[in-house]
C-alpha cells in the first residue's frame, strides 16, 4: 500500500463486509418474519464464512491503519483511522456469539391453567403431550418465541418444541 487513500479505501471495505458479515444474517434469521428460501441460503452462508472473512478484514485493517498513521499529519485523521480499525475488529468478536441462543432461550419457568379456563382462539394450534394420563397442551402463540419448552410430565422430563 503506497498511498494513503488506498489505505482509507481498504479500510472502507473492510468496515463494510465485517459489517454485513454481522447484521445480514441477524436481520434475515431474527423472529416473526418471513425469511425467503434464497435469502436463509445466503444468511446461513455467510453464517458458515464469516469467521474466516472477518478475521482477514481483521487483519487488513489494522495493518491499514499501521501503514496510514506514519503518513498522515493530522491526529483527528489518524484516531478515527484507528476506531475504525477496532471497529472492525470488535465486529468480528461480536459475530462469534451466538445471538440465536440469546434470543430463543427455553421457557422454563411455566404456568398452566386447566383446559377449561384456558382462553384459545377457535384453530389455535397447540402441541399435545399425554404421559401416563398427565397431559399437557403448548399453545403454538406461546412456544413460537422460545421455539423450545423444558417441562415434566408424569414425572418424566420433555422438551416440546417448534
Amino acid at each position: 500500500m503506497r498511498s494513503k487513500r488506498t489505505a482509507l479505501v481498504a479500510l472502507v471495505v473492510c468496515l463494510s463486509v465485517s459489517l454485513f458479515c454481522l447484521v445480514y444474517p441477524i436481520y434475515v434469521i431474527r423472529p416473526f418474519r418471513h425469511q425467503g428460501e434464497r435469502e436463509l441460503f445466503a444468511a446461513l452462508a455467510v453464517l458458515r464464512v464469516r469467521l474466516g472473512v472477518s478475521l482477514l478484514c481483521s487483519a487488513l485493517a489494522l495493518y491499514c491503519a499501521w501503514v496510514f498513521w506514519p503518513m498522515e499529519a493530522k491526529r483527528w485523521r489518524r484516531v478515527t483511522v484507528a476506531v475504525a480499525a477496532f471497529a472492525v475488529c470488535g465486529f468480528t468478536v461480536l459475530s462469534r456469539i451466538n445471538i440465536y441462543e440469546l434470543m430463543f432461550h427455553p421457557a422454563d419457568h411455566l404456568t398452566f391453567v386447566p383446559a377449561d379456563q384456558m382462553k384459545l382462539n377457535a384453530g389455535e394450534m397447540v402441541i399435545a403431550v399425554n404421559i401416563g394420563g398427565a397431559a399437557r397442551a403448548y399453545p403454538i402463540r406461546s412456544i413460537s418465541y422460545h421455539h423450545i419448552v423444558n417441562d415434566v410430565v408424569a414425572g418424566r422430563p420433555i422438551t416440546a418444541t417448534y
